[in-house]
């Protein structure tokens, strides 16, 4: 089975000129999830983090971090975890292929 791909975003409102909202800074970001057991499995891939049911990949160096895609790759265990990120960060998850309205917890 493929995994579902999904945006994560800020809440916040961009800059007028259409930049994204920054969702953090980058350390900061990987510090927090890794107290949710969401990290990267190598030094190799810094970007490619791994938690519970899900993958988060990262755009190479950017910070601060403005968008990442996310990965559910077990919905049984994933959607628990990702309502509680999203609830605590303020992240919007963002369906690209618009069959879902986007969700903010």
């Amino acid at each position: 089975m493929s995994a579902k791909l999904f945006q994560i975003l800020s809440r916040e409102q961009g800059s007028p000129d259409g930049e994204m909202a920054p969702i953090a800074a980058r350390a900061q970001l990987l510090d927090d999830l890794a107290r949710h057991n969401t990290a990267a499995e190598s030094e190799q891939q810094p970007d490619l983090l791994y938690g519970p049911g899900i993958r988060i990949e990262l755009t190479p160096g950017e910070d601060p971090v403005k968008q990442m895609l996310l990965y559910i790759t077990d919905e049984d265990i994933a959607w628990d975890v990702m309502i509680r990120l999203a609830r605590q960060f303020k992240w919007r998850i963002h369906n690209p292929t618009g069959s879902q309205p986007d969700l903010e917890p």
